[in-house]
């Protein structure tokens, strides 16, 4: 029941975000569909929240009236106790419902969905909330031309979208909370396929997100807090909390992009963290951290790939970068996110982070701080290569690299290459629950394999100049089979012996016609 429902509901969202977009590109959209399903979700959660305290009164917080002195003060209660609970709060009149209805009649609602959106961020205002609901509607324009040419043609395309949303039912007693997160998420991940070069900086597939989750838990499954640098949707972050074993888990994290650092914390309430489990901020990770003192259980990132940053040499003096003597390159900030990481890291914690397959082998300043973080910090615990091609808007090889502070110093590294182990599709090639599973298996025994998994120890490291390019230590050659000299000539002999028949019957045929060739022309 509950699966087919959550189907059924990703089916609708999608066919409503599909025929209403028109014209506009899949990331424009992204942002009204996403922005409105979330006051939807809001509306609802409060207007059943609110009903369940008028529960003995008799009443129904959709017809107090909003104007006589008792209504008033009936609103000033439920005010206090929703903002506790749920962190915001708006009026009977400002409830989904009720603006999908007016538009679905006709009247033009962008001014009063404009106000309302405005007054849910003004309505936690001094409380602790305040924080995760600021500038939440801001990529919500309802001004834009991209809407429509004239205010009519906006108006008449929102209250459509409004329509369609009002006659879902996103309620499912007990469970609507993971149905409609689950099916937020899969919109997340449908616009990120659709939204060109840019997709990934936002949103992490699925499998990507599993295999970083089960590694950062591993060893820990009851950590009380996860931090991803650059969170995206958020997408990561919700993941690795469906593999711990702790309901008040703690989520932060960091996002440069303002309207994908909105999305990251919507994504975060439509799943249900109460808003005093998350701080999620808005700034460049590199250049300004928000959360530079904390220290965190499990580290997990997918940071944009070989990005560009200052590399300051300011940032030397950073104890985040001061003990590896050198930093990233400007045009590669893949180490300096990864150095970035570890600072975070607690000493008993577990860091997975996915990088492009250059980290494994550049040479200069990251050849210098790769050698560092193996031969004088010993963190490098595993090294798994993954498929070419299964991130939206590249196709590079890819790598996850694990990391921990609690290694003993004759420990080895695993190196698994998983490169050839996906299902291939129309645009991206996808990684399967058989292929994680024989990934996780793999790091289960942490044993060579053939062809797949290679332990491999401190010295063979140092033999290979700590580069950890996969094929030098997991060998998938595939030898082809010998040749039998005996029969290729046997076969030759046959050969030629048929050429011998053959021409043999064409001169008979060609002597029976009394011409020299089979491509004599007789007249």
């Amino acid at each position: 029941m509950v699966e087919l429902h959550q189907q059924e509901l990703k089916k609708q969202l999608w066919n409503i975000a599909n025929t209403l977009r028109g014209n506009m590109s899949a990331d424009d959209f992204r942002d009204y569909i996403l922005g409105l399903i979330f006051y939807k979700y809001l509306s609802d959660k409060l207007n059943r929240y609110a009903d369940h305290l008028l529960e003995q009164d008799g009443l129904h917080f959709a017809d107090i009236d909003e104007t006589s002195a008792g209504g008033k003060e009936t609103l000033d209660d439920i005010k206090e106790e929703t903002l506790d609970k749920l962190g915001y709060f708006f009026k009977p009149s400002e409830l989904f419902h009720v603006l999908a209805e007016r538009g679905e009649n006709g009247q033009f609602i962008l001014s009063d969905l404009t106000n309302v959106l405005n007054h849910i961020e003004q309505s936690t205002m001094g409380a602790d909330s305040a924080d995760d609901f600021n500038g939440l509607f801001d990529e919500l324009d309802l001004t834009s031309n991209k809407l429509g040419k004239t205010p009519d043609a906006r108006n008449k395309l929102i209250a459509q979208v409004l329509a369609h949303l009002d006659n879902i039912d996103f309620h499912l007693e007990h469970t609507e909370i993971d149905i409609l997160g689950d099916a937020y998420e899969y919109l997340i991940g449908m616009f990120a396929s659709g939204a060109g070069k840019k997709a990934g900086e936002f949103y992490t597939p699925q499998m990507v997100s599993k295999l970083l989750a089960k590694l950062a838990t591993q060893n820990n499954a009851n950590l009380k807090s996860v931090y991803d640098p650059t969170c995206g949707s958020g997408s990561l972050l919700l993941r690795v909390a469906k593999e711990a074993n702790n309901s008040d888990l703690k989520f932060f994290g960091q996002e440069k992009n303002p309207s994908t650092y909105n999305l990251a914390r919507m994504n975060m309430i439509m799943h249900d963290v109460h808003y005093s489990r998350f701080d999620i901020q808005n700034d460049d990770t590199l250049e300004a951290p928000q959360h530079l003192d904390l220290r965190f259980d499990a580290v997990v990132a997918n940071p944009p790939f070989s990005a560009s940053w200052s590399a300051s040499p300011l940032h030397l003096n950073n104890d985040r970068f001061a003990d590896y003597g050198k930093l990233a390159p400007q045009s590669k900030a893949d180490f300096a996110f990864v150095l970035h990481m570890l600072h975070q890291l607690n000493d008993t914690g577990t860091m997975a982070v996915v990088l492009p397959h250059g980290v494994l082998f550049r040479g200069a300043a990251e050849g210098h701080i790769r050698q560092h973080l193996i031969k004088d910090k010993n963190y490098l615990d595993m090294v798994i290569g993954l498929p070419a091609n299964i991130f939206f808007g590249t196709a590079i090889p890819t790598c996850v690299l694990v990391f921990n502070k609690h290694r003993q110093a004759d420990d080895n590294v695993l190196f698994i290459d998983a490169s050839q182990y996906f299902e291939k599709g129309t645009n991206n090639n996808v990684i399967r629950e058989e292929d994680l599973e024989r990934i996780l298996d793999a790091v289960a025994k942490r044993e060579s394999i053939a062809k797949f998994a290679h332990v491999a120890s401190p010295a063979e490291l140092k033999d290979n100049d700590y580069n950890l390019n996969i094929p030098r230590y997991v060998d998938t050659f595939e030898e082809e089979d010998a040749i039998d000299l005996a029969q290729v000539a046997k076969q030759l002999v046959e050969c030629e012996l048929a050429m011998l028949a053959t021409d043999n019957t064409i001169a008979a045929f060609c002597q029976e016609l009394g011409i020299d060739s089979p491509f004599e022309v007789k007249e």
